[in-house]
């Protein structure tokens, strides 16, 4: 029986939306302290730096467009509508690789496995070659070139967990060691052609602690992001599939657990 779109769309975006609060939520009581202070830092480096500019310069960050605690509020808005949009194309995705649904598929285990890979693919290993660094931290001239090599690891992450998958099914004959250790070579290798691409450009100019604590804080909203998803997308799958299950013929005995 082929897998319907639509009942998957709806639990991409359920499972998106509750994700993405929950990075949101995140990010704003743990990692938005931390931007605050990157941000104080920025503006008095870039004082020191220019200080015949320095009155220009008071006068530039005191007339924002928006207030931080308006910014907050968007951190959170921006978080669910990334997430909402990244479940559309989860379920796409897991449409695709799924096309057939049969009475014995678990959606929970699949529902995991998947957000795994899709973590791997789009947060940790183009992460591991960009760790995320403050806002206000590097040249806006080199913004287009950064965004460019970040969007080349997180198509390269990609094509390598659909390469790792296609190995893993082509590899069904072999025992369950061999496909794994073939799996994670898949990935070794596909962090070492991101590990080819050119470095970040721009120096950064953050104490190490500060840095580090963003970069990990970061990483952990992605991991979030992906557990809640996994979660929710999971349990959904397991209440549909317990919705469609044939009932028991009548007279039949109860089948023991």
């Amino acid at each position: 029986m082929s897998t319907p779109v639509l009942p998957l769309l709806g639990r991409g975006l359920a499972a998106g939306g509750a994700a993405g609060l929950a990075a949101g939520l995140f990010s704003l009581l743990l990692a938005e302290p931390l931007m605050d202070r990157a941000i104080r830092l920025e503006e008095a480096r870039s004082a020191k730096e220019h200080a015949h500019e320095a009155a220009a310069t008071a006068v530039q960050h005191h007339e924002e467009l928006f207030s931080r605690s308006t910014q907050h509020v968007g951190l959170v808005v921006t978080a669910v509508v990334a997430g909402l949009a990244l479940g559309i194309l989860f379920a796409l995705a897991y449409a695709l690789v799924h096309r057939r649904t049969a009475p014995g598929d678990r959606p929970w285990p699949r529902a995991l496995t998947f957000a795994t890979a899709a973590f791997l693919a789009v947060s940790l290993l183009p992460g591991l070659r960009y760790p995320a660094n403050p806002p206000g931290v590097g040249d806006s001239g080199t913004v287009s070139n950064r965004q460019a090599l970040w969007l080349a690891a997180v198509v390269i992450g990609i094509l390598g967990m659909v390469l790792a998958w296609q190995i893993y099914v082509r590899l069904a004959d072999r025992s369950v060691p061999v496909r794994q250790i073939a799996v994670a070579i898949t990935a070794v290798a596909t962090l070492a052609v991101l590990f080819a691409l050119p470095g970040n450009p721009d120096e950064v100019p953050v104490a190490a602690t500060l840095l580090w604590d963003f970069r990990i804080l970061s990483l952990a909203s992605h991991a979030l992001l992906w557990a809640v998803f996994a979660a929710v997308f999971g349990a959904l799958g397991l209440r549909a599939a317990a919705r469609t299950a044939p009932a028991p013929a009548p007279g039949s005995a109860p089948v023991a657990a």
